[in-house]
């Protein structure tokens, strides 16, 4: 790239590629952010706010280790709230990885290690101090296939609400109903709660996993490729969700369908080998993306 000033309307290339036009807040059209003088990209290139600007996660320096494998290599990002950010990137990459990372999911398993800082609302959630129950229910998780509780649709939805106590009959019952009609199952259950969760399609379990997730109040929704177990009309469904809950919500979705992370994100990062090549607003990642990796990437020539 060309030595390029933050002022005027756009700055020409020296590749061929489209002018890039100055970044602009809360223009989800506008291109990647200057800095010094100079576009800034990769690791460092964190998302300015495309709402109203709030931090929600905030990951310094992180590094995953499985044994003496580095899975994720330093990695500094910033994931606002009340936004959808999509992490794209071949199979392998570490953004799944990246993802358990956000709320300790691999304190569950044997051999990994997690080194660097992830802040959730400016606190440390790997420090000594951090209830790890207290963080499960704030930062959710929805698997990549649906795994209802061998339950009543009912009773996995107040599942969580059981287990945390102090909670009368028709408050659960309220919460049960406001949570299945946030994930846009309610009408199609309202007339069947008490039969096997295992029951539904494969759509609506996953999205009866979304209600579950979404009784226990959390802040944030980690969701790894929800969709890539479900037929279109399924697929669909959740996007309107998403599309809905972002709204009250952080979501940070881990997909491999480009089209749906163009469809439902905000902002998007590419991953590559455990590296975060780089992450901005999606409109700028689809169309004028700064690292020839992440253009080879979106139209096809790897992955």
């Amino acid at each position: 790239m060309s030595e390029v000033s933050t002022q005027g309307a756009a700055h020409e290339s020296v590749d061929g590629r489209l002018p890039l036009p100055d970044y602009q807040p809360g223009n989800p059209e506008a291109a990647l952010p200057m800095q010094n003088g100079r576009l800034v990209q990769k690791a460092e290139m964190a998302a300015r706010p495309l709402t109203d600007g709030q931090v929600k996660i905030r990951t310094e320096g992180l590094n995953i280790y499985y044994g003496k494998r580095r899975a994720i290599k330093d990695v500094s990002l910033m994931i606002f709230a009340r936004q959808v950010t999509a992490l794209i990137g071949p199979s392998g990459c570490g953004k799944s990885t990246f993802l358990r990372a956000l709320n300790r999911m691999h304190d569950l398993t044997p051999g990994t290690r997690v080194e660097g800082t992830v802040l959730l609302d400016e606190q440390n959630i790997y420090g000594l101090d951090m209830d790890l129950v207290r963080l499960r229910q704030r930062v959710g998780m929805i698997f990549q296939r649906p795994n209802p509780f061998p339950k009543s649709i009912f009773d996995n939805v107040a599942y969580g609400l059981r287990a945390q106590g102090g909670r009368r009959s028709r408050e659960i019952k309220e919460i049960v109903e406001r949570s299945l009609r946030e994930a846009a199952l309610w009408d199609e259950v309202k007339d069947r709660l008490k039969t096997s969760a295992l029951g539904l399609s494969g759509g609506q379990q996953q999205r009866l996993c979304v209600a579950r997730a979404l009784a226990v109040s959390p802040e944030v929704l980690l969701m790894d490729e929800p969709c890539s177990a479900l037929d279109p009309i399924a697929t669909l469904k959740i996007e309107q969700t998403i599309e809905e809950l972002k709204r009250d919500y952080t979501i940070v979705i881990v997909t491999h369908n480009m089209q749906q992370a163009a469809r439902v994100s905000d902002q998007t990062g590419f991953f590559l080998l455990g590296d975060l090549v780089e992450i901005g607003p999606t409109a700028t990642i689809f169309s004028r993306p700064v690292d020839k990796r992440t253009e080879d990437y979106i139209t096809g020539r790897f992955g």
